[in-house]
């Protein structure tokens, strides 16, 4: 065999040992290691907030949303909260002049919405 062929065999038994990997894992199994993979690459996520149907903020270039925990009780608390671009003028581009910023949300009253960037 070439060394073009030997690295080819390489590659497939690589992906053959993967993909038994993950049929072999449970569904929850599988969520961690997908949230691993995008808490390690990011998301590029969307977050907005809404008052009734009217949307009132939004950020952008959110990498993830993280949950709050207990400094000595490692017990989460009622409050998710990240980092993101605050688009002022809700015009779903992070322009000059708007900033990174931090936010909390609270699991209690806050009506949003996270999701990935479509652009």
């Amino acid at each position: 065999m070439n060394v073009i062929q030997i690295r080819a065999t390489r590659v497939v038994a690589a992906g053959l040992s993967a993909l038994f990997f993950l049929a072999s894992c449970t569904q929850e199994q599988q969520n961690v290691i997908s949230r691993d993979i995008q808490n390690w690459t990011g998301t590029n996520g969307v977050l907005e907030f809404y008052a009734g149907d009217k949307l009132v903020r939004r950020f952008l270039k959110i990498d993830k949303l993280s949950t709050a925990m207990g400094t000595q009780d490692k017990v989460p608390r009622p409050y998710r909260f990240g980092y993101g671009v605050m688009d002022e003028n809700l015009n779903f581009a992070a322009d000059p002049g708007e900033k990174k910023v931090y936010f909390e949300i609270s699991d209690y009253a806050s009506n949003y919405l996270f999701f990935e960037n479509p652009r």
